[in-house]
């Protein structure tokens, strides 16, 4: 199992758009066979900042995911509205096992 955190700041005037298309990425990302979790949360505290948490069942699972139409189409669809570039960290799994995902 992989986990990546992706951080993404939006443009103020862009927090509503982004949430439609990431809302639509997400729903197609978690009908992949490698894919356990795809989840967007928001800060509370700054709305115009996201975290997609991205639970990977294989190595290879992220490379098919990015190389997807949806994945594409949201990559191409939220670029201009990022305040600034979308940074990422892998972690491994710990709690719970694998199997429980």
């Amino acid at each position: 199992m992989l986990v990546v955190h992706v951080q993404i700041q939006v443009k103020p005037e862009r927090v509503e758009a982004f949430i439609s298309a990431t809302r639509k990425n997400a729903a197609a990302s978690v009908r992949e066979p490698g894919i356990a979790r795809f989840d967007v949360v928001q800060q509370s505290d700054d709305p115009t900042r996201f975290v997609l948490v991205e639970a990977y069942r294989t190595p290879d699972a992220p490379a098919a995911h990015k190389a997807t139409a949806h994945y594409a189409l949201w990559r191409d669809t939220v670029a201009s509205m990022m305040a600034l570039p979308r940074t990422s960290v892998k972690f491994a799994n710990v709690f719970p096992d694998d199997s429980g995902w």
